[in-house]
């Protein structure tokens, strides 16, 4: 099983045996990223996009973890990843032979995530663990806070209503 690691501090994954990404308060394990059902760049190689892609929702699932009491880490073990919309080739949406692949998003290319969670304390004690398959099927008719320039919107809007729902009376109150 090939695994990808990004150290605290470090801005790039490297590849490795082991694919696990930490911070303070988030822990994620992306298991086999080959062969997620999409994760294709339009733009880049596979590689440095599966790594941006990666390092943006850690960075997401961080922030919502900041909400957590300070004694507690989220642990995540992420098994597929299916990126909203489909890559076409450029030529197939009139673009042209000489431009870049596209990311066309349609209602029906939904974004989906599945994983397991364990919600820990700092003594590694479980308080609560969980199969997810998180899809979201109105991704485009939903209400979603983030500019429509912004990576990933449909998959941190999904994220962000899984962890409100998820853990709503461990968050934080402010």
């Amino acid at each position: 099983m090939k695994k990808l690691m990004i150290p605290l501090m470090a801005s790039s994954l490297l590849l490795s045996s082991t694919q696990v990404l930490s911070q303070a308060q988030v822990e994620i394990n992306w298991e086999n990223p080959e062969e997620y059902r999409d994760v294709r760049p339009t733009m880049e190689s596979r590689v440095k996009f599966r790594e941006h892609t990666f390092e943006q929702l850690q960075e997401y699932l961080q922030k919502l973890a900041e909400k957590l009491p300070d004694d507690q880490k989220l642990v995540l073990n992420v098994t597929n990843l299916d990126l909203a919309g489909e890559v076409w080739p450029a030529s197939f949406v009139g673009f042209g032979h000489s431009a870049n692949d596209v990311r066309v998003v349609k209602s029906i290319d939904i974004p989906r995530m599945s994983f397991t969670y364990k919600l820990m304390n700092t003594a590694e004690e479980l308080i609560r663990e969980g199969d997810v398959d998180l899809k979201d099927m109105a991704f485009m008719d939903r209400s979603n806070r983030f500019f429509s320039s912004e990576s990933l919107r449909y998959e941190k809007n999904m994220l962000k209503n899984w962890f409100n729902d998820e853990f709503p009376e461990l968050v934080v109150k402010n």
